[in-house]
């Protein structure tokens, strides 16, 4: 479980109602089920307008990847392939056909299936990049669809306070009901806007970084699988992908990619 994600979620939601309280309000005046409905019903409406379905499905997909913790993935990896690339030079590459079926990771077991077939490396190579491009384009689409959400929300929730107020011109006749009318009608702004900045707009950030995170990964792997093919040697081959990894993770950081 990816503590910054968890944190980040829970201190942004609590920093809100905390302000609440120690402004001497009451939690129960920011739970308003009409304005959450008109922000977050909204919301959801304009965004499913705005993609495909098939869209929507990469964007319910890619948020279940901002609870994993992606550290130590690489080394993991690394460890498999260094293992895969001494058993190919030990037994013949063939000899992998009996680990194949072991390896959870699709990317890679799709490189081994390529390279244990016999393909030239230019070929592994090109497909592989291929398959990448996809993936991060998928990511990506999945990001795009967060960033949309938070795009609307601010807006619709200015439309639910817009709403609210209209309700509350329909009660001049009772000034009494005036003030607590106009904190209701301003509750959907605040759902709009937190949600955005709080919610929608932070998990697109984290995906995009997920999506490079994941493509410096699948590029390491490309260069295991070569580096298997070819019959390197396993502990060359674990040297040179920890150096494409801490490089990789180096341009990330510099980017403001961090994990």
């Amino acid at each position: 479980m990816n503590l910054s994600t968890i944190i980040g979620l829970v201190m942004g939601i609590l920093a809100v109602v905390g302000g609440q309280v120690l402004e001497g309000g009451h939690i129960g005046s920011i739970l308003q089920i009409t304005a959450a409905v008109i922000v977050f019903g909204g919301t959801l409406g304009a965004t499913i307008l705005s993609f495909e379905w098939q869209d929507l499905k990469k964007g319910l997909k890619t948020t279940f990847m901002i609870f994993r913790n992606p550290e130590g993935e690489f080394q993991t990896m690394i460890d498999l392939i260094v293992e895969l690339a001494g058993r190919a030079r030990k037994d013949g590459i063939l000899a992998l056909q009996n680990l194949q079926a072991d390896i959870k990771d699709p990317f890679l077991k799709r490189g081994l299936g390529y390279a244990i077939d016999g393909l030239e490396p230019a070929m592994i190579r090109h497909i592989m990049e291929q398959d990448l491009e996809t993936a991060e384009n998928d990511l990506m689409i999945g990001a795009k669809v967060y960033e949309a959400a938070g795009g609307y929300a601010p807006t619709i929730g200015i439309l639910g306070a817009v709403l609210g107020l209209i309700h509350v011109m329909e009660m001049l006749e009772d000034p009494s009901k005036i003030g607590g009318g106009i904190a209701v009608a301003f509750v959907a702004t605040v759902y709009g806007v937190g949600g955005a900045n709080l919610i929608f707009l932070p998990i697109s950030n984290k995906i995009k970084r997920r999506a490079k995170i994941l493509t410096a990964k699948r590029n390491m792997i490309l260069q295991g699988i070569i580096g298997i093919q070819e019959g390197r040697n396993p502990r060359v081959v674990g040297e040179y992908l920890k150096m494409f990894m801490e490089e990789e993770l180096r341009a990330l950081k510099t980017a403001g990619h961090k994990l």
